[in-house]
């Protein structure tokens, strides 16, 4: 594990140094800023660059009360940099084709005033998207989080569950920057809309249970008609998932793996849940299995399937689920990481449908690491079951 972290740590030196270099080279470089300004973007990108990985050690070997002051320094500057890089990456295009098509109508500039006024234009325009970007990421990001409404047509659903209200929560990430407060506020909003079951889908902790026993404390106050229910995400088994699963069960949270229980009785549905899809690796009885949580169960009930990444709905389809509730993806968190993600996984964010099955994927209620968030808002999903003949 050392190791392992070690390798981490070099490979993300080197990533962070290069994107960091890249900054400097066109901001402070290319733009010639005037003494003493550029002595003092220097310093202030190689001191930001030296917090941004000493947040990474403090996140590993601190406890949460000395890191969390650190890492929201650290994660709000890793989201700055990627808006940064983001948008003098489009500014460095835009110079090319600029220059190229200046030089195509009038030949080429020479005029070495002219060039770096049009690299001080361009840095500029990037500097204040980039900035811009990540204001309202962070606006987005820690903003309440707002109530998402999904209707849902079963066929196998019976008339009678038509109506049954599932919320859906997902990705929370209570660690560095994410708390008691955040889980307070979110437990009223989710109780206030009366659900009949609350569906919990992964990576709700980033760190141990004794770090963050108190801040996830307040899901004890859940209520749902028919229960609270819980699957593992791939951050739960960096966290000490064996733990986790042992302590949300004293918070009344059941923790669903590859099994199943009936919802609503005899004219309900089923409502089955998975490990997560990186968790066959991890030994101990972990791995997801959905054929052993959905065998010798009755075909004609409609069957939700809890899995915290989407990746597994086809091998849902065959097995006969008719919806699988998921997260994982966050929406793409900020845009256009939502592209780099489906490259990952079938589906990043709402509700799709295959020949029968269908898969609603949330775009979170949290986030992770910077916070922020573009184009894809955190959300509490209540997903309203209805039958389709009804």
């Amino acid at each position: 594990m050392a190791a392992r972290y070690v390798v981490f740590f070099l490979v993300a030196s080197l990533v962070m140094g290069s994107a960091h270099r890249y900054v400097w080279a066109r901001l402070v470089r290319d733009a010639a800023l005037p003494a003493p300004w550029a002595r003092v973007a220097t310093l202030a990108l190689v001191f930001l660059f030296v917090v941004l990985m000493a947040g990474f050690v403090a996140f590993r070997f601190l406890p949460r009360s000395v890191s969390s002051p650190w890492m929201w320094t650290s994660y709000t500057w890793l989201g700055v940099l990627f808006f940064f890089v983001m948008a003098l990456g489009l500014s460095d295009l835009a110079r090319v084709v600029t220059l190229r098509v200046q030089a195509e109508g009038a030949g080429a500039i020479d005029d070495p005033e002219r060039r770096q006024a049009v690299s001080r234009l361009f840095a500029g325009a990037a500097a204040l998207l980039g900035l811009g970007a990540s204001g309202a990421g962070m606006a987005s990001a820690l903003s309440a989080v707002s109530v998402k409404r999904v209707r849902v047509a079963i066929d196998r659903l019976a008339k009678s569950a038509s109506g049954t209200r599932i919320v859906q929560l997902t990705d929370v990430h209570v660690g560095p920057t994410i708390g008691k407060g955040f889980i307070e506020d979110v437990v009223a909003r989710v109780n206030a809309l009366e659900p009949d079951v609350v569906a919990i889908t992964g990576d709700l902790v980033d760190g141990s249970v004794a770090e963050l026993a108190e801040h996830v404390a307040p899901l004890a106050k859940l209520r749902a008609k028919h229960g609270v229910f819980f699957v593992t995400g791939n951050h739960e088994y960096y966290s000490g998932v064996d733990d986790w699963i042992a302590h949300l069960g004293k918070l009344g949270v059941n923790v669903l793996r590859n099994e199943r229980v009936r919802i609503g009785g005899a004219e309900g549905f089923d409502l089955a849940g998975i490990d997560d899809h990186s968790s066959s690796g991890y030994g101990g009885g972990h791995g997801s299995d959905l054929a052993k949580a959905l065998e010798g169960r009755d075909e004609a009930r409609a069957c939700v399937l809890l899995a915290h990444q989407p990746r597994g709905i086809e091998l849902a389809e065959r097995l006969g689920v008719d919806l699988q509730l998921s997260g994982h993806t966050h929406g793409g968190q900020m845009f256009p990481w939502n592209f780099a993600v489906r490259l990952q996984q079938p589906f990043v964010a709402g509700l799709h449908r295959l020949a029968r099955a269908q898969i609603y994927v949330s775009c979170g209620t949290g986030y992770w690491g910077p916070p922020m968030r573009v184009g894809a808002p955190a959300e509490i999903t209540e997903i309203e079951l209805v039958a389709a003949t009804s």
